[in-house]
């Protein structure tokens, strides 16, 4: 693999660079402040024709890649400004219906993604299931020409901007047990829905977290939402081998934004090490602060080089697992590190809202957790990678 930037991926980056002095970090935090969406960065993008970048040009997309992409949730959270919606609509939503999705489907929602115009949230997360797909509850029995959902989901960022939720139920009706689980060791048939946020049936309740952002976490509940058989993507019960393709994009995605808050940070704190005086020395000249800075910046562009390894094989159709799941651990325990060290370096200003360091932590630390927690990703490791 060649590591160094393409035209497509420079011209991502000059153009961040660009939008980020009219949409930038003050914009960003004004609309987490505001509890609204970016919707202005939002049209500024799908106009520039970038949030259709996973959507082929057949359908008013860009025709490009994961690699791009990945560049794009990578400069965009360097200049500390990252979108969760970039990963939940334009690559999650996205790449579920350009691979699985029918030729309907394809014309009815891609063009309208692409110019930012339709967004889509994803719903798999349940209360009572977590990481454990076996234990998936909300279930979809087949009336006619519809589907009946009911159930309920966690944690779905933006649930209340999209336009549609793209869900993952249940479609089985044999084996289950009582409280709606599959028998011990079946997997379950699911099934993905594109289902449209205002359904009658679904009731959305906001969850008070502590992480500033222009996207809100939301309980959905669904009581017997009436969905057509033409909003099911792809056959009946093969939504698990679709959610590969899904799950491993997100997690390329989480490290380029793990990466591009790390590099945010540790440059407010390269900075203030310059220019911050103790006993008239700039404290950036103490080896003490010079190595842990130097080994930050170490691991943050080592998990860029992994994320974009993950992004190019994934492009390439080939394996990638192992290297989503390596790069989204690396990334988040990199960004970790930087978000602790930016606040040791500021001493107590590292904890005031001026200097816009503390506010990074909590994303830095959702991504150990989420989308996938590190246990996971090491258990994944432990018996897939090593055996």
């Amino acid at each position: 693999m060649d590591f160094e930037l393409g035209d497509d991926q420079r011209m991502i980056r000059d153009y961040v660079a660009r939008l980020s002095q009219r949409y930038g970090r003050a914009y960003w935090l004004a609309k987490a402040a505001a509890g609204e969406g970016p919707d202005e960065l939002w049209a500024e993008l799908g106009n520039g024709g970038y949030l259709g970048m996973l959507i082929p040009e057949s359908h008013g997309g860009a025709g490009l890649g994961m690699l791009e992409m990945e560049t794009l949730l990578e400069a965009l959270s360097e200049q500390g400004t990252p979108l969760l919606f970039l990963v939940i609509s334009a690559v999650m939503g996205t790449i579920a219906l350009v691979r699985h999705g029918s030729e309907d489907q394809k014309r009815a929602y891609l063009p309208e993604m692409a110019a930012g115009r339709t967004k889509f949230c994803f719903a798999i997360t349940e209360p009572d299931a977590g990481s454990n797909s076996f234990r998936i509850a909300t279930r979809a029995r087949r009336v006619g020409d519809e589907y009946v959902v009911s159930g309920r989901k966690t944690y779905i960022s933006g649930a209340d901007q999209a336009d549609f939720i793209l869900t993952v139920v249940r479609t089985d009706e044999a084996g289950a047990g009582a409280d709606g689980s599959p028998a011990k060791n079946q997997r379950p048939d699911l099934t993905l829905l594109i289902i449209p946020t205002r359904s009658p049936g679904i009731e959305l309740r906001k969850i008070d977290v502590a992480i500033e952002g222009p996207e809100s976490q939301f309980l959905v509940f669904f009581d017997e939402v009436k969905v057509p058989i033409e909003n099911r993507v792809g056959p009946e019960g093969a939504g698990s081998a679709h959610l590969f393709d899904v799950l491993n994009a997100e997690r390329i995605a989480g490290a380029a934004i793990g990466v591009g808050l790390g590099r945010f940070v540790l440059d407010k704190a390269v900075r203030y090490a310059k220019e911050r005086k103790v006993f008239d020395v700039p404290i950036g000249a103490h080896q003490g602060l010079q190595h842990p800075l130097a080994q930050v910046k170490c691991r943050l562009e080592l998990a860029s080089l992994m994320a974009q390894k993950a992004a190019w094989l994934y492009d390439k159709g080939k394996k990638a697992g192992a290297e989503s799941n390596i790069a989204k651990y690396e990334a988040a325990e990199a960004a970790i590190a930087a978000c602790d060290l930016a606040i040791e370096v500021h001493g107590g200003n590292g904890f005031s809202r001026e200097f816009d360091v503390i506010t990074v932590w909590p994303w830095a630390r959702l991504l150990r957790t989420a989308p996938v927690s590190r246990e996971m990703i090491l258990n994944y490791i432990g018996e897939h990678v090593l055996g």
